[in-house]
Parts: C-alpha cells; sequence; structure tokens
C-alpha cells in the first residue's frame, strides 16, 4: 500500500510504493537507478585517471546499464506474474542490484573485452548495493515521514 495518500484531486499517487500506481513511480525508480550506474562508472573511471572521453565512458558503462534494464524488466514480469514489488521495495532493488552486477560483468566479459578481477566485482557489487539499496531505504524514511507528519 502506498505511504502518500489518494486524492480525487490528484488520482494515484506520483511517488507512491504500489505496484500498481501507475508508470510514474516505476519510471523515477528506474530513472534512479541508471542514474546510480552511470555514476558507479564515472567514479570508477575518475579513480582510475581514464579521463572523460565519451567513447570510453559509453563502453564502460552500457554493460551495467543492460543489466539494470533487465533487473527492470524482470521486475515488471513479476508483478505480471502476481508477485508485488513495489519500486521502492528492498526486493525489486535486490533484483535490479543482482542483474546490474551480473549481467553488466558478464556483458563486459564478453562484448567489451573488460576485465572482471574479483575486487572489481566486490567494489562494483559493494557500491552499487550502496547506492541502489540505499536510496530506497532513504525514499522509504522520508515518505514514511511525511505520512506521519
Amino acid at each position: 500500500m502506498s505511504v502518500l495518500p489518494r486524492t480525487p484531486a490528484t488520482g494515484p499517487p506520483t511517488g507512491g510504493d504500489d505496484a500498481g500506481s501507475g508508470p510514474g513511480p516505476d519510471r523515477s525508480a528506474a530513472l534512479a537507478d541508471v542514474a546510480a550506474v552511470l555514476l558507479f562508472v564515472l567514479l570508477g573511471r575518475l579513480s582510475h585517471h581514464e579521463g572523460g572521453a565519451i567513447g570510453g565512458f559509453v563502453t564502460a558503462a552500457w554493460p551495467f546499464v543492460a543489466g539494470c534494464l533487465l533487473g527492470w524488466a524482470a521486475v515488471l514480469l513479476a508483478r505480471r506474474a502476481g508477485r508485488r514489488l513495489p519500486a521502492r521495495s528492498g526486493a525489486a532493488g535486490t533484483v535490479v542490484l543482482a542483474a546490474t552486477v551480473v549481467a553488466g560483468m558478464v556483458l563486459r566479459r564478453l562484448c567489451t573485452g573488460g576485465g572482471t578481477p574479483v575486487s572489481f566485482l566486490v567494489v562494483a557489487t559493494t557500491f552499487l548495493a550502496l547506492v541502489l539499496l540505499g536510496r530506497r531505504l532513504v525514499s522509504r524514511a522520508v515518505a514514511a515521514r511525511r505520512a506521519r507528519a
């Protein structure tokens, strides 16, 4: 159930938590997840002094963005099958995280020739877990606080 009120004047809550509250929350959450993945790539490239070449950024980013989008496809398919996976839920975040890391690493290795050393896997998983799951925790806490106010 959404923590934001549904009123005749406003219709479905746009920042709500319900799987059936329309495309707004899903679109916003998916865009936030993609932005988190792009931040991960940007910070990684900067920390390794790989410069600002757009081609290099795109090459590094697309496998993980594709994985993130596959995660969202899995969330939406699970909903069609009757599962309740609100956009801000930890469960949806975990699905997106797993798909982002697994598909991103596989695509990076197979399609770009990029390496997947264990240290990179650990750093990528840790950073992406913090941002993909952490932003959901913050979002839910803010929504709960607003509901109490």
